[in-house]
């Protein structure tokens, strides 16, 4: 019953693209054409894994507009190469104009960091997580409904992974070189669909604090 379970899964997926394969068939547009040859998207999308935030979906975008790195719960650490290795070719290759954050309500790794639980090899992933919360626990503990909890972390998670992304030697070089960069913090619903702009930008290094800002 298992393995069958597992050959419907995968004839679903090829079923889906044979769909997509019809689609780009009959596209009369030109654009796949255009796409097999290189991208050139002005976004870079660094989202939660989570199935339910597509980046293209919910920014009305089309294949080719936006780069997307995704992570659970959406982190920007600092040793994350896999990140970094996105961030830089992103700015240095893409020449993207845009860097989005996006977290979104209901994600369960910002709901397991809030938790004393432990659920394996993730839970080293989740401490960047709870250090986020260190920063802010007189504000999150004050709150009393845990869903209202969760979803404040989430909020300052995202305004923590900006912050963290900005003070990346490969943000401020994109600025000091004068190439044009906005990175933006938002918030998704997922009930609603909206994407929320938690007017936290950065266009150069700033605000950032003498610390933290590269001269």
């Amino acid at each position: 019953m298992e393995n069958k379970e597992l050959e419907l899964g995968l004839q679903q997926i090829i079923e889906g693209n044979k769909s997509w394969v019809k689609f780009v068939k009959e596209d009369k547009t030109g654009r796949f054409q255009q796409l097999a040859k290189g991208q050139s998207p002005e976004i870079l999308w660094i989202g939660c894994a989570d199935s339910r935030v597509p980046a293209n979906e919910l920014t009305g975008t089309k294949p080719g507009e936006v780069f997307v790195h995704r992570n659970i719960a959406n982190m920007c650490v600092h040793s994350d190469m896999s990140m970094l290795s996105v961030l830089d070719y992103a700015v240095s290759v893409l020449k993207v104009k845009h860097i989005v954050v996006a977290g979104h309500y209901g994600c369960g790794g910002v709901a397991a960091a809030l938790s004393r639980n432990q659920f394996g090899i993730i839970d080293n992933w989740l401490c960047h997580i709870k250090d986020v919360y260190r920063l802010y626990a007189d504000e999150i503990d004050a709150i009393e409904n845990q869903e209202e909890k969760n979803s404040r972390l989430v909020e300052l998670n995202v305004k923590e992974q900006v912050f963290n992304l900005c003070t990346t030697s490969i943000v401020q070089n994109t600025w000091k070189s004068g190439q044009p960069l906005a990175v933006h913090g938002m918030v998704i619903d997922i009930g609603s669909g909206k994407l929320i702009d938690l007017n936290n930008t950065f266009t150069n290094n700033e605000s950032l604090g003498k610390v933290f800002a590269f001269k």
